[in-house]
């Protein structure tokens, strides 16, 4: 897994990554900092940035491509948590704890990822204003895991499934703004990440195509209608 300098001029990098809402709103200086800290990772699908139990590393923005953060069980069976896209930051909390990775994260394309060492993001973290960045990236991952502890707990196999739908059409984690009006996301790695079985979420999906809220289409699901899929999402069980 080589690390190279980063190819980008530095304003398109800046560009590229303050598209992300998080990266966006730290202050010029703070998202400068952290670029030129950088270093470039590229990953071959499979390829892995970490593995569960490792010691903390580098801080890490993901440039481009897929990154699947999932957790493997000891009989084999695979618990995807999200599927990251571009823009995105991950990797702090080992930094901020010093206790080893939660998680795996595994390229599912090829992908490009920038390398923030640990001492520039200590360095960084004594400045208020990432500090305040950092624990409001922390709360929003934790509101995001509450969710889905709520949503497993109390909403119908078909409301979870909505629900995951209209989060990754904002692209999960990066949660922008406009939805898009497909996800790029297989019907495998869905249920993996809804922890049910492929079969129960084809009856599921088959029955939100005759409801008109969505179409499937080769490894991507089309939203065909946002509000029947909110009112899906929000149904009782």
């Amino acid at each position: 897994m080589p690390i190279v300098p980063a190819t980008a001029s530095p304003s398109s990098l800046l560009d590229r990554m303050s598209a992300n809402p998080w990266f966006g709103a730290l202050p010029l200086a703070d998202r400068q900092a952290l670029l030129d800290s950088a270093e470039l990772l590229r990953l071959r699908p499979g390829e892995m940035l970490f593995r569960q139990g490792d010691a903390p590393g580098g801080f890490y923005g993901l440039l481009g491509g897929l990154l699947k953060i999932s957790s493997l069980r000891e009989d084999g069976r695979e618990a995807i948590l999200v599927v990251l896209e571009a823009g995105n930051w991950i990797g702090e909390i080992s930094l901020m704890d010093g206790e080893p990775r939660t998680h795996d994260a595994t390229a599912l394309s090829a992908v490009e990822v920038l390398v923030v060492p640990q001492a520039a993001f200590t360095l960084l973290m004594q400045g208020a204003p990432f500090a305040r960045a950092i624990a409001g990236l922390l709360a929003a991952r934790v509101r995001s895991l509450y969710g889905m502890v709520e949503d497993a707990a109390l909403r119908s196999t078909r409301a979870r499934v909505a629900r995951r739908l209209l989060l990754l059409a904002r692209g999960d984690a990066t949660m922008a703004s406009q939805a898009r009006p497909a996800v790029p996301v297989s019907q495998e790695a869905l249920a993996m990440m809804l922890g049910i079985s492929r079969q129960t979420l084809s009856v599921e999906l088959k029955a939100m195509v005759a409801g008109g809220a969505i179409a499937l289409r080769y490894r991507r699901i089309e939203i065909v209608s946002a509000a029947r899929l909110e009112a899906l999402s929000n149904a009782s069980p």
